[in-house]
């Protein structure tokens, strides 16, 4: 689930003038819907600490209390007619959605509607009146210094967009802009804007270049730029923000924040939609984020991060429409990642900011004597240990040179910290987040299992609470047999989970990643304090079995836990160094400081590795 992921997100990048953020909305509509706690559990896991609802759902915000996170409810739009029409209805829907929950959920925004002059004309003549009733009823309470109120935008209510010097909005809604921008400046509140190049590249017509839409780097020529300003543009998202700018501007409104409420990519589409990719997701919203936290603004305001909300959490595949309609979660139902974000940017990013996620394997159809010729340079100049794949050797098979040149690639791309270049090979290597390794053999399960239970939030969360509840009294062994029928004092370590989800977790996911292993053995290791770590509850969990490493899986695992690691000492192994097992101690995220790096190898199969736990 690639630390898990996921995943996803968050936080701190400083503009010029005010806190930047990075957020992400949070829909519901799914099949599955997660529970409220789960919602937030993942949250929590994924350090996200700004979310949208597209609603004030009670339930929602009732599981988000105590817990810090930055909260924009909405007013959804068929309730925007009420509420516009009538300062009572406002007052009261504040009332039950707004002062029922703070200060404990830390509501931060009230959303008015959503791109209602694009989807509801009807309601636009009242929609200034809905945000004033709204924060009439705020400073009635004494909260409109806290809480801010706009209204979401679809990018489309700005015409010629580019050059985004000349960009205005609709004459038709000017209207309602003058006066909706004079509220805003007036209540010190943003210009809400959802921004979404995928289809202002989709409607261009082959126009818009991909790589442009994408945030890929392009060279000085391929750059786009506006004639009046001769300010570079090297994304469709920058040179719509800027329009947006220069329509205020043209309003006379110069200083209006903006804030992409949002933005993303859709990880899957139907056949007249090529490009909704996992990879083109990927790209875009790691390019995305990291273009905010870098504080990179945009050529007409540079230096001057947008805060930006993801879209979205969830895939939601009971939405209608297309098939891209449904994907543009960064996690399914299950809160499985859809893929691993790629980032190197600074600050505080989600649980999955790592570049080790990614994979370095052959190019599909690449030709077999320039993959044989990289194969020999990855395994003589570039040092990588090829031993391996020599015949009667764990990687021998599939004896195929574009399965041999995977593994070579992916072990130098490892051996070289992900660096920008070192997967290239002229021209015969990729980079992909699908994992390339094959875990049909035994040996690779034990890891394929370890990795999993590493990276993913709810086989670790869970495992070290099963494992806490048998260890609890020294040294012991459970037998994985043991657990069943135990569901309700598992759950008793798990306030977030019931009995029965945790029976039906462990019988649809848990048990087939096991794949047969019967022991586990726990020492319960009790506090740190003195060795500095703190008051943490450390679990040892040794896979008891004698499986090799194979392939790239000890790579693999290494490169997850990179930026995770801590230094173990030797005298925690006892005895069972001698083990052809891989080892991990689990913390508990009370760890209160990172030691060095050590990856000390056990015997001939094993290593140890401690990292940290994500809340539950």
């Amino acid at each position: 689930m690639g630390l898990l992921l996921l995943l996803l997100l968050v936080v701190s990048a400083v503009s010029a003038d005010q806190d930047a953020f990075l957020g992400v909305n949070v829909g519901t509509d799914l099949s599955d819907m997660p529970s409220p706690t789960q919602v937030v559990a993942l949250l929590k896991a994924q350090q996200i600490r700004h979310v949208r609802l597209y609603d004030a759902d009670k339930a929602i915000l009732l599981a988000l209390a105590n817990t810090g996170i930055q909260v924009t409810v909405s007013v959804p739009n068929d309730q925007l007619l009420g509420i516009g029409q009538s300062n009572a209805t406002a007052a009261n829907w504040v009332a039950r959605n707004v002062l029922a929950h703070v200060p404990a959920t830390n509501i931060t925004t009230i959303a008015v509607g959503s791109e209602v002059l694009t989807t509801l004309p009807n309601a636009a003549p009242i929609l200034v009146s809905a945000l004033r009733f709204i924060y009439s009823a705020l400073v009635a309470s004494n909260l409109d210094s806290q809480i801010k109120v706009s209204t979401p935008h679809s990018s489309s209510i700005i015409l010629d967009s580019f050059p985004p010097s000349q960009a205005f909005f609709n004459r038709s809604w000017e209207p309602v802009m003058v006066p909706l921008l004079k509220f805003l400046q007036s209540t010190g509140s943003s210009l809400m804007l959802n921004v979404y190049p995928y289809y202002d590249y989709m409607q261009s017509n082959g126009v818009i270049p991909l790589d442009y839409a994408l945030f890929r780097p392009l060279p000085p020529n391929k750059e786009a730029v506006d004639s009046n300003t001769l300010l570079h543009y090297t994304n469709v998202f920058d040179a719509v923000v800027d329009a947006a700018y220069f329509a205020m501007s043209y309003l006379n409104f110069t200083n209006i924040p903006i804030i992409v409420t949002e933005s993303g990519w859709p990880s899957k589409g139907d056949s007249s939609e090529p490009d909704a990719t996992v990879d083109n997701a990927n790209t875009y919203n790691s390019n995305l984020i990291r273009h905010v936290l870098n504080k990179t603004g945009t050529p007409k305001h540079p230096g001057v991060a947008v805060s930006t909300y993801i879209y979205e959490l969830y895939n939601e595949d009971s939405r209608p429409g297309s098939v891209s309609e449904k994907n543009w979660g960064l996690f399914d139902a299950n809160g499985v990642p859809v893929y691993i974000l790629h980032l190197t940017g600074s600050g505080t990013v989600l649980a999955n900011d790592t570049t080790n996620q990614t994979y370095c394997v052959a190019r599909d159809g690449a030709d077999r004597k320039m993959l044989q010729a990289a194969l020999d340079w990855a395994c003589g100049p570039g040092k990588v240990d090829c031993s391996p794949l020599l015949q009667g050797q764990p990687c021998y098979e599939p004896d195929t040179v574009a399965a041999h040149a995977t593994y070579a690639f992916d072990a130098y791309y490892h051996k070289m910290a992900f660096a920008e270049g070192t997967c290239d090979f002229n021209g015969v290597a990729t980079i992909t987040t699908t994992n390339p390794n094959n875990f049909s053999g035994r040996a690779s399960k034990g890891l394929y299992f370890m990795h999993h239970m590493l990276t993913s939030y709810d086989i670790t969360t869970m495992l070290n609470d099963v494992l806490a509840i048998d260890a609890q009294g020294g040294y012991g062994v459970t037998r994985f047999e043991h657990i069943v029928g135990r569901w309700a004092a598992i759950a008793s370590y798990l306030p977030q989970r019931t009995d029965n989800n945790i029976k039906s977790y462990w019988n649809t996911h848990l048990k087939k990643k096991l794949n047969g292993r019967t022991h586990i053995h726990p020492i319960h290791l009790g506090n740190f304090g003195a060795d500095g770590v703190g008051n943490a509850l450390a679990v040892l969990l040794l896979l008891a079995s004698d499986d090799r490493e194979i392939c790239g899986d000890r790579l693999r695992i290494e490169g997850d836990l990179r930026q995770h690691l801590f230094v173990v000492p030797d005298n925690l192994a006892g005895g069972r160094r001698r083990r052809r097992s891989p080892v991990i101690i689990l913390i508990s995220s009370s760890l209160s400081f990172k030691m060095a790096l050590n990856l000390s190898r056990i015997g001939v199969g094993g290593y140890w590795a401690m990292t940290t736990l994500l809340d539950i």
